[in-house]
């Protein structure tokens, strides 16, 4: 019978070692080895990576094309989360167009502590355990406790009551009969359950508290969660059972553990967003079965996570008042267009060097702008402090913002307002000049859909000078 032990491998040159170390031995790489799992059979053959069985090792495409799974994808019953996940129009009769989960599915969600993870997959659980159609709905829980998670669906529920009424008896009593909890952090007893009650859906939160015998490491080691990974995703797939993971994040942003747990999964979700603030957007990483350029905006309140069905609208404050030092600026989200309002604070500076301060903007953008403006504008920044801020708490990198940053930094420094319903759109140059923008025609669009009749960019103005003459900030 074979005896499993563990030993630990270079992530880097793959060389192993019998126990843990700072260095390698072979690459001389610092903090690389990874305690894996390998097998020493009785009988012959070479020790090797403990498998496990994923069932028949040859499949037809036309076997694959009959699996009645595949035809349709599961829809979350969110939006902005279906938005996030894909769409696809299958070839099939009816020409289908669908969007949400695919069948078999491993989809890994990271984020801050406290930022909504597990509040949007409990508002998902319940959206799916409601619905006739649907089987049980497997909840690991990890981190929390049965009960907790019970008050979190219950705070739902009351929402969703007092919103639509949409849950009616029938509802209720398949969300209570078809949610199971799994209270066991050991992945091989996951497994095995997974394996006997075949659920509609997996959720593990969070993959961290995972681990197995078979590793000497702690729950949350980069071994235990390559391992714990590696065998849910493995069992998932062969019963082809859509599963989210639940994973921490590092104090530097990252997902907690190995990088080849990104690889392991099929897509990658990120939900960020000010702690402080009550706006959430969620993003694709990494997706094999859509697109990584959508992003769902979501708010949070005490129930949970609401759709943002008009984002423009959550970022634009003074829509019916001009004030100095506030521009309108289209940014891309996606495919997403957005509206978002720009605020610069532009003030006689106390100090031997001025201060240059962004929210939600790069520093080194502030700076360029700064001098670009005395540079062709000649406007006095060299001796005042500079503010920018994006309003709503979003952080903003693309090129397309410097033209309604440069102008706002205009208008509070000679103290004017701008027109209202006024966009600006467009990069600016170290020379001073105007450039274009991608998608600026479907900007535009979005921007006379809500209302702006006046959109500057490079189509109706070549150097930021005349621009800033137009609207008199000379």
């Amino acid at each position: 019978m074979a005896k499993s032990s563990s030993s630990y491998v270079c992530q880097s040159c793959e060389n192993s070692h019998a126990k843990w170390q700072g260095q390698c031995n072979g690459c001389g790489a610092w903090n690389t080895l990874v305690e894996q799992v390998i097998e020493k059979s009785s009988g012959k053959g070479l020790p090797g990576r403990k498998k496990l069985k994923v069932g028949n090792t040859l499949v037809k495409l036309s076997e694959v094309d009959s699996v009645e799974g595949f035809k349709k994808r599961i829809s979350t019953k969110i939006g902005e989360f279906d938005r996030v996940l894909g769409s696809s129009t299958m070839s099939n009769e009816d020409n289908i167009s669908n969007h949400g989960i695919v069948p078999g599915a491993v989809m890994l969600i990271g984020g801050e502590p406290g930022i909504g993870k597990s509040t949007i997959l409990t508002q998902l659980v319940v959206n799916l355990a409601a619905s006739n159609d649907t089987g049980n709905i497997l909840y690991v829980s990890g981190e929390e406790s049965p009960s907790q998670i019970g008050l979190r669906i219950g705070r739902i529920l009351d929402k969703e009551q007092d919103k639509s009424k949409r849950f009616g008896k029938d509802s209720l009593r398949n969300i209570k009969e078809k949610t199971v909890f799994v209270t066991s952090t050991d992945v091989d007893e996951v497994c095995k359950i997974i394996s006997k009650e075949k659920p509609y859906l997996v959720i593990v939160d969070s993959i961290q508290t995972l681990s197995t015998d078979d590793l000497a490491g702690a729950a949350g080691s980069p071994g235990q969660i390559r391992e714990a990974a590696d065998r849910i995703t493995t069992t998932v797939k062969q019963l082809n059972i859509p599963t989210f993971l639940v994973g921490h994040v590092t104090k530097e942003g990252g997902i907690a553990g190995p990088k080849i747990l990104e690889h392991i999964v099929d897509a990658v979700l990120e939900l960020s967003g000010d702690r402080t603030g009550d706006l959430r957007i969620l993003r694709a990483i990494k997706n094999r079965f859509g697109a990584t350029d959508e992003v769902g905006v979501f708010k949070i309140d005490e129930f949970g996570l609401q759709e943002v069905s008009n984002p423009s609208q959550v970022f634009l404050e003074h829509l019916d008042m001009s004030v100095p030092g506030s521009s309108t600026i289209c940014v891309m989200e996606g495919t997403r267009p957005l509206l978002v309002e720009v605020q610069a604070l532009v003030l006689k500076s106390q100090l031997a060097m001025p201060r240059r301060v962004g929210r939600g903007v790069e520093l080194s953008r502030i700076q360029v702008l700064s001098a670009i403006l005395e540079k062709h504008c000649g406007l006095p920044l060299g001796f005042t402090d500079l503010f920018l801020s994006i309003a709503g708490g979003i952080k903003v990198k693309e090129p397309s913002i410097d033209l309604g940053l440069a102008v706002a930094m205009a208008s509070s420094l000679k103290n004017k307002s701008l027109p209202q319903k006024t966009i600006f759109i467009g990069e600016v140059g170290l020379l001073g000049e105007v450039r274009n923008v991608s998608y600026l025609d479907r900007r535009i669009k979005e921007a006379k859909r809500l209302g702006y009749s006046k959109v500057i960019s490079r189509k109706t103005h070549k150097r930021v000078k005349d621009v800033l003459n137009e609207f008199k900030l000379l």
